[in-house]
């Protein structure tokens, strides 16, 4: 397992890995700053806290991205827990590992390829019904976007882990209430979101989706609920770190211009160069 890590050493972790993504979305001049800056203390809570990432190990932990878009995030942290050479320059490159979604073919440590919103689910809820027939210990996180539950393979997918019990599985949402079209209640309304959950027979817990503390107690108390999966609702911020981007439906899908990463750089108290 990665080094658990104390909540003033994540903290300061987050600081540098909203730093690390920025400049990669940069250099490719594309990719997805939003969901992946608001999902930061989720996946750093996951891989250097909560979950058991020794891939050699037969009751090892699984993530799965659902919301593939967030790649730049997901390298980030894998690359910080050594599954991947550190680089700025090569997401998004022809023949890469740091493809523009995840490539599980490509990239160590990747569990599924992903970007076709809705469906991650499915598969995670596929991954913990095969480990409970294997009667392994192992436990499955899977992240989704808020928006993607617009679409209807999520909730079959939920239907699924409900009815076969799967108390190994973990969904994550990333509750930003942007997507690419805007504010999610705008485009297809969620709420009553944990009320929709709930009535597919789901655990849910909700917390500040950028508090480590309140994100370690939610993924600790999960295993208190027997033959029932779980659902955190991580309420976070759009673009969270970068004063310009929260809140913006417009980087979602935007890399930073030179001027605009000097600003983000320098409210994220890092070395102000573009390159």
């Amino acid at each position: 397992m990665t080094t658990k890590l104390t909540v003033s050493e994540l903290k300061e972790l987050s600081r540098k890995t909203r730093i690390h993504l920025l400049r990669m979305i940069h250099n490719a001049k594309s990719g997805h700053p939003g969901g992946s800056l608001s999902s930061v203390e989720i996946l750093l809570t996951l891989y250097f806290h909560i979950m058991n990432t020794n891939l050699d190990d037969h009751d090892r932990d699984y993530f799965i991205l659902s919301k593939g878009h967030s790649a730049p995030l997901l390298y980030t942290v894998l690359m910080e827990a050594g599954y991947i050479p550190k680089t700025l320059n090569q997401l998004r490159k022809l023949g890469s590992i740091l493809q523009g979604h995840p490539d599980a073919l490509k990239t160590h440590g990747v569990e599924l390829s992903s970007g076709s919103l809705g469906n991650g689910l499915s598969i995670a809820a596929g991954v913990a019904a095969s480990i409970k027939l294997d009667e392994r210990k192992s436990r499955v996180y899977c992240l989704l976007g808020d928006g993607e539950c617009d679409e209807g393979l999520i909730w079959e997918g939920a239907m699924m882990a409900a009815s076969k019990k799967l108390d190994n599985l973990t969904a994550i949402v990333d509750r930003n209430m942007f997507q690419i079209d805007g504010y999610t209640e705008n485009v297809v309304c969620l709420e009553p979101f944990s009320d929709k959950w709930k009535a597919f027979n789901w655990n849910v817990l909700e917390c500040n989706g950028h508090s480590f503390e309140e994100l370690i107690k939610a993924f600790n108390v999960v295993a208190k609920y027997p033959n029932q999966p779980t659902v955190i609702i991580a309420n976070t911020i759009k673009g969270k770190g970068v004063s310009f981007m929260e809140n913006n439906a417009g980087f979602h899908g935007k890399a930073p211009n030179d001027e605009e990463l000097k600003l983000a750089l320098k409210e994220l108290g890092g070395p102000s160069n573009v390159v």
